[in-house]
Parts: C-alpha cells; sequence; structure tokens
C-alpha cells in the first residue's frame, strides 16, 4: 500500500497540543490520531512523538507517515498507579500488589488517595464499572498482596472467610538481630493505647490474641530474613511481636524505632512484605494462591549484608 507523507510547520497561531495539530492535518478522528501516535507514524523535529499531549511550538515541524486504507486503532493502555498494581482481577474481586507508604483506608483525617480510592478509580474506568469493597488491610508502611471485593456480596464472603482463619497469610521481614530459633510461634494479647499505638498485655475484655508463627529464612551479618505466617490479623500483629521478642523490623517507626535503625537500611519504608495469598474463590470454591516477588529494597539488603 502507498505510503502517504504529510509535512506542516507550527506557526504562531497553531502552538498548541501536538494531537489538534495532525487532525488539521490529516483530517481524522480524535481516535485515528491516537492510533497514528500508538503505532509512532508521528514525529515532531525528525524525533517520534510518544505522546499525544505534548506540546508543539512555533517553528516545530510535524511529520505524520501513514497507509490512508489502514485503520490505526488506538493501543489498549497499561494502567500505571504508584500505590499498586494488579495482579488478578475477574468479575468479582480484584487482587493488587500495595506499593509500602500507601494507607490502605482513609483515617479519620480523611486522607486523600488511599488504596481503596486508587483501585476504585481503577475499577471505575474499566468496563465493569464497579468500586472496591474492603475486605483486609495492611498497614501504611507494609508493601504487598491485599483482595478487594467488586461486589458488596463477594466482600462479605471474604470477610467471612479472614474471620474464620481460612485464608494463608505470608509474610517476610527483615529483623535486627540474629534471631536464635530457627522456628516458633508467638502468642499474645494486644491492646491499642491512646496514641494508638499496640502493645502486648494480659488477656482482657479489651484486648486481641495475636498468633504468628515463624521460620528463620536466612541469618545475616547482624540481621535476620525471617517469614511470617498469620494466624490472627490484628492490626501491627507482626511488627509489635517481633518489637517484643527484641527483633525489631527494619526501619519501623513505632515499634522499637531506635534499635530497628540500621546503618544499611535507608529506605523509608519498612522491612515488612505481605508475599503470599491464598483463600476460597466465593464464586468457584476453588482455592486460589498468589505470590509477591521480594522487594527489591529488601533483595539488595540481603545480597549486601551475607
Amino acid at each position: 500500500m502507498a505510503i502517504r507523507t504529510l509535512s506542516t510547520t507550527i506557526q504562531a497561531d497553531d502552538v498548541g497540543r501536538v494531537d489538534l495539530a495532525v487532525r488539521d492535518l490529516t483530517k481524522l478522528s480524535r481516535s485515528q490520531v491516537r492510533g497514528l501516535v500508538d503505532h509512532g507514524c508521528v514525529s515532531i523535529n525528525s524525533a517520534l512523538c510518544k505522546n499525544i499531549g505534548a506540546t508543539v511550538k512555533a517553528g516545530d515541524t510535524i511529520v505524520v507517515r501513514y497507509e490512508p486504507a489502514q485503520r490505526y486503532k488506538e493501543k489498549k493502555k497499561t494502567w500505571e498507579d504508584r500505590t499498586f498494581s494488579v495482579l488478578y482481577e475477574d468479575n468479582d474481586l480484584i487482587v493488587v500488589d500495595k506499593s509500602a507508604g500507601t494507607l490502605t483506608v482513609p483515617t479519620d483525617k480523611l486522607e486523600t488517595n488511599s488504596l481503596v480510592d486508587r483501585v476504585s478509580i481503577y475499577l471505575s474506568h474499566s468496563r465493569s464499572q464497579r468500586e472496591a469493597w474492603v475486605v483486609h488491610r495492611l498497614d501504611r508502611e507494609v508493601s504487598g498482596l491485599l483482595v478487594f471485593g467488586k461486589h458488596k456480596e463477594i466482600a462479605d464472603a471474604l470477610i467471612e472467610q479472614f474471620k474464620q482463619r481460612k485464608p494463608d497469610r505470608v509474610y517476610v521481614a527483615i529483623v535486627k538481630g540474629l534471631m536464635d530459633r530457627d522456628e516458633g510461634t508467638f502468642r499474645a494479647h494486644l491492646a491499642t493505647g491512646n496514641n494508638l499505638d499496640r502493645y502486648i498485655t494480659r488477656p482482657g475484655k479489651e484486648t486481641e490474641e495475636a498468633i504468628t508463627t515463624f521460620e528463620v529464612l536466612e541469618r545475616l551479618k547482624d540481621t535476620t530474613f525471617v517469614q511470617l505466617r498469620l494466624e490472627t490479623g490484628k492490626r501491627n500483629q507482626i511488627r509489635v511481636q517481633l518489637a517484643d521478642v527484641g527483633h525489631p523490623v527494619l526501619g519501623d517507626p513505632r515499634y522499637q524505632a531506635k534499635k530497628a535503625q540500621h546503618i544499611g537500611w535507608v529506605r523509608k519504608r519498612i522491612a515488612l512484605h505481605a508475599k503470599s495469598l491464598s483463600f476460597v474463590h466465593p464464586s468457584s470454591n476453588e482455592k486460589v494462591v498468589f505470590d509477591s516477588p521480594i522487594p527489591n529494597a529488601m533483595q539488595r539488603f540481603i545480597a549486601g549484608n551475607r
């Protein structure tokens, strides 16, 4: 097929977005113009144009090379969001990998850009146009896997599984010091202080039982890489229990914060990651398992401290 080449030099009155200039030049629709850019048919001053919203100024030369008979469809955009990435999605639920530093849900301070907000925005752009229903949470400083329901009924069914301790939740952490036991179980009762910090205390009406099993994966120079499995899922559970036995999570600003510091851990996040999540899918009744890679910051620390 014959290639058509069109070109124009931007005049002072035509300064603005490149897509508008290409529309005027080609007389094509907006979607076709976006398709031309996506397929590398547009250049500005001999440089390939990759951004449909790029600005052109007076004196810039735009060249469009394309086959008139071909329909250049706009390419499907990959959703990009700093707060999460999508690991799995179907008509009923979505599993995401949360970034450290992101609140799962807003607090009483009504913060914006919480994870549930961002996932809901993502879903509102999909064909289903649903919202995210919260099932469980991760601390702001913790990264890793979370599942959201797309319907209230699905979320309720998943919440019931969590109440019955059926989902399998596995974390990895780098903790200060060398843990002496290779494996074991932490059992404690947690209460909440006036500053909202959690602490271990005697059983009572206002306390919550917290059970975590652990297995040492590797002892490093002066830290330990450990895997933890939640039997219960209480707020700050892993962090409080590790700090209580003298091995706080590296970078933890709340629980034994001074001891949790390490010259080799310079990240603002803490060294705790929710790496595996499994549960029974409410619709299919089949067990589903999801895994998240260990964050690069943790991998680099481990490699440099062996």
